[in-house]
């Protein structure tokens, strides 16, 4: 299952449900939703109040994803907001394995992330517990960066030890995705991709057509 989902991070905030509706005409199934406190990363985006007004107005998947410190305090209140998935960082949480537990227990799909200079190792016995992996290919905070080249083999790493152990495990990367990236991390093994700058930079409509026929043509290509 290949996935684009595009980053609310990059929309015009004045016209957000605006576009959103735009990319749910266009078939886009994930909404990707960055948190960021100030503290773990350096911006601060938003929270639970603008995920539960865009809440009310669409269907699609909220794949949010939690770059504070110490997610496990607010997990709840963004399930309560309408999260669907909630990814959390390796880096942040003082105890991985009960912040992913209280995920679980809230009812919600379960993610980890890791920082590019986090190795696959740090969170690799924690496959099983986990229905994402969020490999980050900047470093988290900023849009519009450059994708780091080094994140490829940890993509790699991760896909061949999901495969190795038959789970049923999504890999998404998140940082520099765009015409020329994707099919290098198509070709890795990462099946979910967020995008922002390509997705929201000009013609919505346009760029998601133009983005999925690049996924069906790489896949075709790869497999």
């Amino acid at each position: 299952m290949y996935q684009l989902c595009p980053s609310i991070l990059s929309a015009d905030f004045n016209r957000l449900g605006e576009q959103i509706k735009i990319l749910e005409n266009e078939g886009v199934q994930w909404l990707h939703i960055d948190v960021m406190d100030g503290d773990f990363v350096p911006s601060i985006s938003f929270g639970m109040p603008v995920i539960k007004s865009i809440r009310k107005e669409s269907k699609m998947f909220f794949d949010v994803h939690l770059m504070v410190t110490e997610p496990e305090r607010y997990i709840q209140d963004f399930v309560n907001c309408g999260a669907d998935s909630i990814t959390v960082h390796a880096e942040a949480c003082e105890d991985l394995e009960r912040t992913i537990e209280r995920i679980k227990d809230a009812g919600v799909k379960v993610g980890v992330s890791i920082k590019p200079a986090t190795p696959v190792n740090d969170i690799s016995h924690m496959l099983g517990d986990v229905d994402m992996v969020l490999v980050m290919t900047v470093q988290p905070g900023f849009g519009g960066q450059k994708y780091m080249d080094e994140c490829t083999e940890k993509i790699q790493e991760l896909r061949e030890l999901i495969d190795k152990e038959n789970l049923d495990v999504n890999i998404e990367v998140d940082g520099g995705i765009n015409e020329g990236t994707l099919e290098t991390v198509m070709k890795a093994g990462a099946n979910i991709f967020v995008a922002g700058s390509w997705v929201f930079g000009g013609d919505i409509a346009e760029n998601v057509r133009h983005i999925q026929k690049e996924i069906e043509e790489i896949s075709d290509r790869i497999e």
